[in-house]
């Protein structure tokens, strides 16, 4: 038995695809079916299924999977913490982000992680929360950055920051010429809406209560898939929508004019850094970690645990 035979089997059933297994272990599929052959031999049980598409463990090949997943890990760990003491940093860190923190928090803290620690090599994928969380459990990534409560078994939450939820509202709307801002003044029939799939569309239902009326009214005609997108919609027409903080940094002092902020007690979103319980490279999410940290506005740092909207 070798580590690059539990590695095989730990990449086929991840992909549930030999020749997709082989593609990402670098190997041919012959070569990758044969070790692992070899491996059902030694064993004296079949690990997979080859009868199904897509490829199934067998029940026996669970357990053996699952085993095989912690003896890695623990192998990594291991190589972790001597190239620690070694004071080297290096390595992959596989990164997921959801949309609607990505175009704003990537800028921050990438280039200075990359400058610091050039010998990591950072692969970043946009996805959705149900998508960062089914790859965090598949070992397909290492951690996710997004947007928390969860509750999630199996997923451990490391809160970095809490972001305000601001109005942005067209000169047209009674919301323009309020100061301060109720959830109760926002006009469902004219709010902007992310379409289905993100989870800061759910955390607005939320707020803004629309589940409750969402039968008196055209409440979700309106959808789009990114947050410039619903900005400039209610800068061409009218309307509202609603930004978290980093959204609206960068907007122009024109832009900034509509703006409206929330009375208190200040609705919040809950951003986190998440792993999988089984996590194997702590040092570098540790890093991302402080990097992150380091990297956001300091107005951000100082928000509080106000009103956090639920998901």
């Amino acid at each position: 038995m070798t580590f690059t035979q539990l590695e095989y089997i730990v990449a086929v059933d991840t992909y549930r695809h030999f020749a997709e297994a082989a593609s990402q272990c670098y190997v041919t599929q012959p070569t990758l079916s044969m070790q692992i052959q070899k491996l059902e031999e030694e064993l004296g049980v079949k690990i997979f299924d080859r009868s199904k598409q897509p490829v199934l463990p067998t029940e026996p090949g669970i357990e053996i999977i699952e085993q095989a997943r912690k003896v890695l890990a623990e192998r990594d760990a291991l190589t972790e913490m001597i190239e620690a003491k070694k004071g080297i940093v290096n390595g992959e860190l596989k990164i997921g982000i959801i949309p609607t923190l990505a175009p704003y928090l990537l800028p921050l803290f990438i280039p200075g992680f990359a400058k610091k620690y050039p010998k990591v090599k950072v692969i970043v994928h946009e996805l959705t929360t149900d998508l960062i969380l089914a790859r965090l459990r598949e070992g397909k990534i290492d951690v996710g950055v997004l947007v928390t409560p969860l509750n999630e078994h199996g997923i451990k939450e490391h809160i970095l920051f809490y972001e305000e939820l601001l109005v942005y509202v067209s000169k047209n709307n009674d919301a323009y010429k309020k100061s301060y801002v109720l959830a109760k003044d926002i006009d469902p029939s004219k709010l902007w809406l992310l379409e289905e799939g993100h989870c800061f569309r759910s955390q607005i239902i939320n707020l803004c209560e629309l589940k409750k009326s969402s039968k008196e009214g055209n409440l979700f005609e309106y959808e789009a898939g990114s947050l410039e997108t619903l900005r400039r919609l209610v800068d061409l027409n009218d309307g509202i929508t609603i930004l978290p903080e980093l959204a609206t940094m960068d907007i122009s002092p024109k832009q900034q004019q509509n703006l409206r902020y929330f009375k208190n007690p200040v609705p919040v979103r809950e951003v986190s850094i998440v792993t999988h319980r089984d996590f194997v490279k702590k040092k570098l999410v540790e890093l991302l970690k402080k990097e992150i940290l380091a990297s956001i506005p300091d107005k951000i740092k100082k928000n509080k645990k106000t009103t956090v909207v639920p998901i």
